[in-house]
């Protein structure tokens, strides 16, 4: 401790057990967290690099954490770790309109870079359903995603270039802040998504798009899966390019409806949301995406006329988790599949939620493939805990053999490692322990996350 605090203001140092308590876990609250020794409250590069040298020295574990907002346990405190928290480094370092990138510490909350960006007369648009409280250092590391990614992609995309700071305490820069680079092996993609396994992020340079036009959104409602399904594959076929594509199940409909009543049919079995960004063509182009999930079946399409029925048919989105967790505890899940399986999967998961007789609702990212299913049991009951566990990996199961992943933009985790090798295979994984191993050769940084200790 003596030496952790020498290079560190006492300030950034907490030893308080309250306070540690509040640091343990993200949101992921049905994975194991442990006790820290000590919180630091990180407030420049120097200060990282400080404590990694310290951890280094005396073989100290590490878990570093922005907002513990994470639902796969990346942030979770491990028994005697230091918890190494950036959610101090939180400057705007630079916005370069002509350019088009943004120079930003780990600590900034996504919303706010959206905003400066927009006060550029610009635009961020990765943008997590935590976006007013997650930070951009954990939307890196777990490589977030959103509501937007159909059309702009996952926060990778927009990463340019990293300032890491590795396990022994130096320093390394990667990527450019130019519009293209190919200078060696791209470094910057390996940290991105790697859940503070391989060094901590302390500076990211984040590329910025011109500002979107006005948004019209539509809503349509949907008799079966396979409708709903067959108007997903038809907008793609198209080459129709929403600003968002969402899907939600009818077991998160009539939830949302029993919580605010918004006036969708208690039959539906789909409600699919489009959104189109692109201005005075935004009608025209959410106008073709109606006709073609009409022609799929839909029983009714609604287009808003203005931003607020806009806001009023993004209502029931925003209120499917709020809603499924006032039925009992609310296991997240993120699962993506091709998107021609879609119909398959939300089918699937409906004949685990008859077989375990658990409610599990569906939303997710339609355009994308990224469902997130919600697994809900009762508090405070230890045996149908075990039966949602056990519904957790028969999805997981399902995605896979459908052609898809564990998981498309929470991360593995501590909730997901054991699957990680069932979907990437033996070679993968003695790649990626290889690695780990390079980087972080005493198992230092965030131990046991992703990759299970060897």
């Amino acid at each position: 401790m003596a030496d952790l605090l020498d290079g560190l203001p006492a300030r950034a140092v907490v030893t308080d057990l309250d306070r540690l308590e509040s640091y343990r876990r993200d949101e992921a609250h049905l994975c194991d967290a442990g006790t820290p020794a000590v919180l630091v409250l990180a407030q420049d590069t120097a200060q990282v690099q400080h404590v990694m040298r310290c951890a280094t020295r005396h073989g100290v574990p590490v878990v570093p954490q922005g907002a513990r907002s994470g639902l796969s346990g990346a942030a979770n405190a491990v028994d005697g770790c230091i918890v190494l928290s950036l959610e101090r480094m939180d400057a705007i370092l630079a916005v370069e309109a002509p350019d088009r990138y943004a120079v930003v510490q780990p600590g900034v909350v996504n919303a706010a870079l959206a905003a400066a960006a927009a006060a550029a007369g610009l635009s961020y648009p990765p943008d997590p359903s935590s976006r007013g409280w997650s930070t951009l250092g954990g939307n890196i590391a777990t490589n977030a995603g959103g509501l937007c990614c159909v059309k702009y992609g996952v926060t990778a995309d927009f990463v340019l270039g990293l300032e890491v700071v590795l396990a022994d305490g130096s320093l390394l820069r990667t990527g450019r802040r130019t519009a293209k680079g190919v200078a060696g092996y791209d470094l910057t993609r390996l940290f991105v998504g790697s859940e503070g396994t391989l060094g901590v992020i302390t500076e990211a340079t984040l590329a910025l798009r011109p500002a979107a036009g006005a948004a019209r959104t539509l809503a349509a409602v949907f008799p079966t899966t396979v409708s709903a399904g067959a108007a997903v594959a038809a907008i793609t076929a198209a080459g129709c390019l929403p600003s968002l594509l969402e899907v939600i199940d009818g077991t998160t409909l009539r939830a949302i409806e029993d919580l605010t009543p918004l006036g969708t049919p208690p039959d539906a079995a789909v409600l699919l949301l489009a959104q189109c960004d692109t201005g005075d063509r935004a009608q025209a182009d959410l106008a073709e995406i109606g006709v073609l999930c009409a022609a799929s079946g839909a029983t009714d399409v609604l287009e808003a006329t203005d931003a607020a029925e806009s806001a009023l048919l993004l209502e029931a989105r925003r209120l499917a988790y709020p809603a499924l967790e006032r039925l009992g505890v609310a296991m997240v899940e993120d699962v993506a599949v091709p998107r021609s399986r879609l119909s398959a999967f939300l089918d699937g998961v409906e004949q685990v939620a008859r077989r375990t007789g658990l409610v599990i609702g569906v939303v997710g990212h339609a355009g994308d493939g990224n469902m997130h299913p919600t697994v809900v049991f009762p508090r405070g009951d230890a045996e149908a805990a075990a039966v949602a566990e056990a519904a957790f990996d028969e999805i997981m199961q399902l995605g896979l053999d459908l052609g898809g992943t564990i998981t498309g933009e929470h991360g593995v985790g501590l909730l997901k490692r054991a699957w990680l090798e069932r979907e990437v295979g033996p070679v993968s994984m003695r790649v990626q322990h290889g690695l780990k191993d390079l980087l972080d050769p005493h198992g230092l940084l965030n131990p046991g996350k992703v990759l299970r200790s060897r």
